[in-house]
């Protein structure tokens, strides 16, 4: 289902004037999976808004309808058509919700975008994570480490420690680096988010909308460095700490699919994801997935009770795109 209404057409249309203005930044590199885009030469205004949504997925409420779907009245979840520019479901998809660590998602993606993987950074007294329970990769003041080392602690471990060592060094501070996120988020139609940290722990006015994360993890997933992280089940290195001896960092994805804890749907490849788990958030999972033609989707749920639950319903959600 296509449904565009005009108070997004309006963000969109403010979003290519920003976009306009400010540049593109670095080349993307290609996919690394078939994506079919058609594009149009934008002659007036109006036409602008139809040409930037038309290769984005536009809904403005719930469809669920057609569905054997059952999901938690209280969460978010959205399964997108990314070729077809269809969405087949769509739960709260516009409500604003704690998004945990898929924070990290966009975290990636301006790191990615704006940043050298190859440069080495150095960790400050700020990488010492206090909040209980909070994962971490156990980097130290002083510790040295790539930025391509970073990323991958971020996304397969979701490493809240790596989240800080890598805004500080695309953005000289945490705050420098939530203002490229917020800015970025503006240029991708994302209005309804808001970000104070680069990882996705609890605090005031940081919130997303399940819509506006499948508009980020669309656009994050078409850098390769990202796509190859998220389909990595475990990854080990080596870095350095302040006198140069060498450390060791090994771990497993957060990913279940990934554990052989839960299967995808048959003729359903998971390609990869994102987990985020905190009290405020609930059970959080954003996907990438292809059917049997290679055809992507992305389909999401934020603020699920209970981790399993989760799992189970996003199994049941993937089921829709065999229907």
């Amino acid at each position: 289902m296509k449904c565009i209404n005009k108070r997004y057409a309006c963000f969109i249309i403010n979003s290519i004037f920003i976009i306009s203005l400010c540049g593109c930044g670095k080349d993307k590199p290609a996919l690394s999976y078939e994506r079919t885009v058609t594009m149009q030469n934008p002659v007036s205004q109006s036409q602008t808004a139809d040409t930037f949504s038309s290769d984005l997925c536009v809904i403005n409420g719930n469809y669920y309808s057609d569905t054997d779907v059952s999901m938690e009245k209280e969460s978010a979840a959205g399964l997108f058509d990314i070729n077809h520019n269809k969405v087949i479901y769509s739960q709260n998809i516009h409500e604003r919700m704690n998004p945990a660590s898929l924070t990290k998602i966009m975290t990636a993606l301006v790191a990615i975008k704006y940043g050298n993987t190859d440069d080495t950074i150095i960790c400050s007294p700020n990488v010492k994570i206090n909040e209980a329970g909070a994962t971490v990769c156990g980097l130290k003041p002083g510790d040295r480490l790539t930025l391509n080392q970073a990323l991958h602690a971020l996304l397969i471990n979701s490493s809240n420690d790596a989240a800080v060592v890598i805004a500080e060094h695309i953005g000289g501070s945490m705050e420098g680096f939530t203002e490229m996120m917020n800015e970025e988020a503006l240029k991708l139609g994302a209005t309804n988010s808001h970000f104070v940290n680069s990882h996705g722990l609890t605090e005031n006015e940081h919130y997303v909308t399940a819509y506006d994360m499948y508009l980020i993890m669309n656009e994050a997933m078409q850098y390769e460095l990202f796509n190859e992280i998220i389909h990595m089940n475990e990854y080990s290195t080596v870095y350095y700490d302040s006198n140069e001896q060498e450390k060791e960092m090994s771990f497993r994805s957060t990913n279940l699919f990934f554990r052989d804890d839960y299967s995808a749907p048959d003729k359903i490849t998971v390609i990869g994801g994102k987990t985020g788990t905190t009290n405020a958030a609930g059970n959080c999972l954003i996907l990438l997935t292809k059917d049997t033609g290679g055809n992507p989707y992305i389909s999401i749920i934020l603020r699920a009770s209970e981790r399993g639950l989760m799992y189970e319903e996003m199994i049941d959600l993937l089921e829709e795109i065999n229907n």
